[in-house]
């Protein structure tokens, strides 16, 4: 029931993912949308590159040689930040300095043998073989009884911190839980025992119901600007099936999930006319860690762009100190990626 009007005063909003916070000022952003759209220089990257390190054919930077792959091509990661022979020990001197040693396995999917691809910008059966991989590596690493839990996330951008333009994701297995999953967990068992459905379920009945901040509704998957989003225009895509990881989906479900992920980025390009940079990830649930029947799979992206397509939002002063704010609502966010064009901007330049 509402109190006040949620599209005119400051608020905070709860992430019921995490449990945390974040304050809305939808007072500063009476105007209309200004923002300003700059068209970059397309970006004119060749199909292949002799000097990739994940082009077909290509030595990486260990020496090793990469096949001749037509789809998509996975190997453990060169600069791995975990690795799988690390011996158990800790550190913990009266409780005030406390390390523990962290096992793991990390691996790179080169999505494609083609260098000048996006993944807006592949077909959906192409998109469709990069999450049978996916499926096929949670199930493969999962096999490893020592590990815990399994991230499969994109980097997409050099603004991210993406090293290599060739369009790839990463996976990272882990022994133990990150910190936001053990958040998540906490949060969605909790709303499990005592509603028995899952926390999103829940979420995602309401969203249908209220339809303003959703993008994309199909069969199978919603994406929508959550309403306790952070960034200026971080959605959440939705399984509409209560399943806990990846492995569960159906042919037709990875289809969906192929469609859904190729309809949400080209609206992301669309907004600026850019390859639209972001961290991309799903969060599902743990592995070898019993019964985990309150999750629900759910994927994440987090874009940086905020007024045009070389402003950058940060996270800074009262943000790095106190909370996550933002001006731009989660409904008005919503708005401008749902009314973006589902054609990609580069077809009209060809």
């Amino acid at each position: 029931m509402l109190d006040f009007t949620i599209n005119d005063v400051p608020h905070t909003r709860l992430n019921i993912l995490t449990g945390e916070r974040i304050l809305v000022s939808p007072h500063r952003s009476k105007r209309p949308w200004q923002g300003q759209v700059e068209e970059l220089s397309l970006d004119k990257r060749p199909e292949y590159d002799p000097n990739c390190y994940l082009c077909p054919g290509n030595k990486r930077a260990d020496g090793s040689e990469n096949p001749y792959y037509k789809e998509s091509f996975v190997f453990v990661n060169d600069f791995s930040a975990l690795l799988k022979d690390t011996e158990e020990g800790n550190i913990n001197e009266e409780g005030l300095l406390v390390a523990e040693t962290e096992r793991g396995i990390c691996k790179v999917i080169a999505f494609t043998p083609r260098h000048d691809l996006t993944l807006p910008e592949m077909d959906v059966e192409d998109i469709k073989k990069v999450v049978d991989v996916w499926q096929s590596e949670f199930t493969s690493l999962a096999s490893n009884e020592w590990i815990k839990y399994i991230q499969i996330f994109e980097n997409k951008g050099s603004i991210m911190g993406c090293s290599n333009p060739h369009p790839h994701g990463q996976i990272w297995a882990e022994s133990k839980l990150p910190m936001e999953i053990l958040k998540e967990e906490k949060q969605q068992q909790e709303y499990f025992l005592k509603n028995k459905k899952s926390l999103l379920s829940g979420y995602l009945a309401l969203e249908l119901k209220k339809k303003e901040r959703i993008i994309i509704d199909n069969e199978h998957f919603v994406a929508l600007v959550p309403f306790w989003a952070a960034w200026p225009f971080e959605t959440l895509l939705i399984s509409k099936r209560h399943v806990t990881d990846i492995t569960e989906f159906s042919e037709e479900e990875k289809l969906d999930l192929a469609r859904t992920l190729q309809q949400l980025t080209i609206r992301y390009d669309n907004i600026f006319s850019t390859s639209f940079p972001y961290s991309a990830g799903m969060h599902q649930a743990p592995v070898n860690n019993g019964n985990q029947d309150f999750w629900h799979w759910h994927m994440h992206f987090y874009p940086p762009l905020l007024r045009s397509a070389t402003v950058k939002k940060f996270m800074v002063g009262y943000e790095m100190l106190a909370n996550p704010q933002r001006d731009i609502t989660a409904e008005k966010a919503a708005e401008i990626i749902r009314n973006q064009p589902t054609t990609h901007y580069k077809s009209n330049t060809k």
